[in-house]
């Protein structure tokens, strides 16, 4: 687990291209078909979270990884954050942090979402404006937050991971 920050391990559960939404199930350890899309869109990056978090909507801290192929459910990437994009949905806010693999010199140069393409972040905006329009589910896209942003969610996650393993183990 890379712990050092500027860098956290991404925990892919849905490569970037699938309609397919996959969660891994902690308590079996394998990966359960969530659903499938009811659009006809598809994942434009890696998603997947950041292990040892969890998040205001009660999950682990999702993460999206842009990648140029896509990897597999229960790939680890070594992934460098560049910012975050908030949202809200039906369990309430759910902020999922944007990173670049720092396994691929194509990304050496992006460690902010100002040193992304545009048209890539509209294309990641687009996907959750209206990947749930189709199902009996809300979600509203509220805008992008810079790098420290995503590393105040990050840390936060891991204080209210960390306090959750506390509480339960006594």
């Amino acid at each position: 687990m890379s712990t050092e920050r500027g860098v956290v391990d991404a925990f892919i559960e849905i490569p970037m291209g699938s309609r397919n939404k996959y969660e891994f199930d902690e308590g079996s350890g394998q990966f359960r078909l969530d659903r499938v899309l009811y659009s006809s869109v598809h994942y434009p990056t890696d998603y997947g979270f950041i292990a040892h978090t969890l998040a205001p909507d009660g999950d682990h801290l999702d993460i999206l990884v842009v990648v140029h192929e896509p990897t597999f459910p229960g790939c680890v990437v070594e992934a460098r954050p560049i910012g975050g994009l908030d949202m809200s949905d039906e369990k309430g806010s759910d902020f999922k942090v944007l990173a670049v693999p720092t396994g691929d010199p194509r990304f050496d140069h992006v460690h902010t979402l100002r040193d992304m393409a545009p048209h890539t972040l509209l294309e990641i905006e687009a996907f959750f404006a209206t990947y749930k329009l189709l199902e009996p589910k809300d979600t509203e896209v509220l805008g992008w937050h810079e790098v420290d942003e995503a590393w105040e969610m990050i840390e936060r996650s891991r204080e209210t991971w960390a306090a959750a393993l506390v509480a339960r183990n006594g």
